[in-house]
């Protein structure tokens, strides 16, 4: 086992880059302030990689993993975990399948069994793949009354149309009803490997026993495959204004402009413009406008999305559907403001501010502090993020901030999908 490239974070912890005697590498934070482990993993892949016809397989099986595996069914299953209190879950998303594991000190060997269970040895009995799938069919069925969904599905299939990303992760009532066990088998196959994953660990455990550990639970995978390749994108029909006939009272919209990824370099200086334009909650330009001066919306908010093959600027709000066009013309105007204008040095400055002091609440439990992590190594940006990190927030400047302007917000022009029934578009 070798350990290295300790660095101090913002947070009372030491992350050390450790390499089990398997070749298993994991980041490690040990704390003996509370007798718990918590672990985040991610495998590089996810929903992208869905067959193009069947949408919803890799969804399917991360909510399978934890149905039964070696010889527990998941009746089974589940009692051990909640003999012992173990948390244990898995997500998917576009580029990736996670989950996370909690455990008291205790209980350890049994916690990381039964995640090495679930991860090699999932059993996929046909009982609960149609449990799992007669879930995930009742909740897309009722989400087609849901407007928030609905603009969000159509965004996407609009913004990245003939793309991976255009397509609904979980899949519709009908792609999920297509699935077959076999699909579920050949994406675990393909996702859950020794190769593409990336591990975090943070509690009340030492660096030698967490290297047996991993190499019981990871080292025993198969090793990755190549996987086909996503290839970039960029947001579409970006100046367009697409509506979702609902008969609502209300309209909801989903804005989006080019973005920029969390790996680029001008990432920072667009996360504090964002924050001062929609990212700020209460304080931010977008609130103070449509909510507080002109009571447009309830809320209103914009972040950054970062994506493997893609980034956006994504916003949201919801208003009266005849106080649409109002709403959108205060959003872009706001936007050009910024961008012609831009903050000024005292909003520049409470921002970073901000970002700044709060950075540092993202890490009051172990488990926050594992998934940021994971988040980190999954994104490539060092080890020593944590601790880099507020300086680089600190040191943006005015010229920063018109340059991510200019990339973000550019001509002001975006797509906007709006379901309800506005008036006078």
């Amino acid at each position: 086992m070798t350990a290295s490239v300790a660095t101090r974070s913002s947070s009372p912890t030491t992350v050390k880059a450790l390499t089990s005697p398997g070749g298993v590498e994991a980041w490690h934070v040990e704390s003996d302030v509370v007798p718990l482990i918590a672990v985040s993993f991610i495998f590089e892949g996810g929903s992208a990689h869905d067959p193009a016809d069947k949408p919803g397989v890799a969804q399917m099986l991360a909510r399978l993993l934890d149905e039964g595996a070696g010889d527990l069914n998941s009746d089974a299953f589940q009692e051990r975990l909640a003999a012992r209190a173990i948390e244990l879950s898995f997500n998917a998303g576009n580029d990736a399948i996670g989950g996370s594991l909690k455990t008291l000190v205790k209980h350890a060997d049994e916690a990381f069994e039964l995640l090495r269970m679930a991860l090699a040895e999932p059993r996929f009995d046909q009982d609960a793949i149609e449990r799992v799938r007669a879930q995930t069919i009742a909740g897309l069925r009722y989400q087609q009354n849901d407007p928030g969904v609905m603009a969000t599905r159509r965004f996407f299939e609009e913004g990245f149309a003939g793309h991976p990303y255009g397509r609904p992760t979980s899949g519709t009532p009908e792609s999920v009803a297509a699935i077959t066990r076999g699909d579920i088998v050949d994406m675990h196959r393909a996702m859950i490997a020794r190769g593409r994953i990336k591990v975090a660990v943070v509690g009340a455990i030492d660096a030698d026993r967490l290297a047996g550990l991993l190499d019981r639970v990871f080292g025993s995978l198969p090793e990755a495959q190549p996987l086909g390749i996503i290839e970039p994108a960029v947001l579409q029909k970006i100046g367009e204004r697409i509506v979702v006939d609902l008969d609502v009272p209300q309209s909801v919209i989903r804005f989006g402009m080019h973005g920029i990824a969390w790996r680029d370099p001008g990432f920072i200086p667009a996360y504090v413009l964002n924050h001062i334009l929609g990212g700020g909650a209460f304080t931010s330009r977008l609130f103070q406008e449509v909510r507080e001066k002109r009571g447009l919306a309830y809320s209103v908010g914009t972040s950054l999305v970062s994506y493997r093959a893609a980034s956006m600027t994504w916003g949201y709000t919801a208003t009266k559907n005849e106080r649409v066009t109002e709403a959108l013309d205060v959003i872009s105007g706001e936007m050009a403001r910024l961008r012609d204008e831009g903050p000024s040095d005292e909003e520049l400055q409470k921002a970073k501010d901000y970002l700044i002091g709060s950075y540092a609440l993202g890490f009051d439990t172990s488990t926050k502090i594992a998934h940021t992590l994971v988040q980190i190594a999954f994104e490539g940006l060092g080890i020593d993020y944590i601790a880099r990190r507020n300086g680089l927030v600190g040191a943006v400047t005015q010229a920063d901030i018109r340059t991510a302007a200019d990339r973000i917000i550019g001509d002001g022009r975006m797509l906007t999908v709006i379901a309800g029934r506005p008036t006078g578009l």
